[in-house]
């Protein structure tokens, strides 16, 4: 297996729309398990206090992220503008020219995009127990 895609986004949850937000992310869950067979892994995890949560997400490759990102399109469109702020985004392998794009097109404006494309070693189970 090749080196993963990986994407860390991390974001505020609006005050008053933590519930909100926990009904959304489990809309985005059931879609996404259903529809990307592919996607390596998808969770979520926040702050003791619930008001940052970040999103990680494994993929193959980059059109995998690219696929995602089709397939959730109107949730994250939803979130960031009704639900959360993009704190900052985070990219772990190298992301094609139509990833980018889709990123830039579906984030809020001023949101920092860390790319760190050189895989220097590391491995992935799939099935570990």
């Amino acid at each position: 297996m090749s080196e993963p895609f990986i994407f860390i986004g991390t974001h505020t949850i609006r005050e008053g729309k933590l519930e909100d937000f926990k009904k959304s992310c489990g809309e985005l869950l059931e879609v996404v398990e259903a529809n990307e067979p592919r996607l390596i892994a998808f969770n979520f995890y926040a702050n003791e206090d619930e008001t940052e949560v970040s999103v990680v997400q494994v993929h193959p490759d980059a059109d995998s992220m690219l696929f995602h990102m089709q397939v959730a399109r109107e949730h994250i469109t939803q979130a960031t503008e009704e639900v959360l702020d993009t704190r900052d985004m985070q990219i772990y392998g190298t992301p094609n020219d139509a990833v980018l794009g889709m990123i830039k097109e579906l984030s809020q404006a001023g949101v920092p995009l860390i790319v760190k494309p050189n895989h220097l070693g590391g491995f992935t189970r799939s099935n570990a127990g």
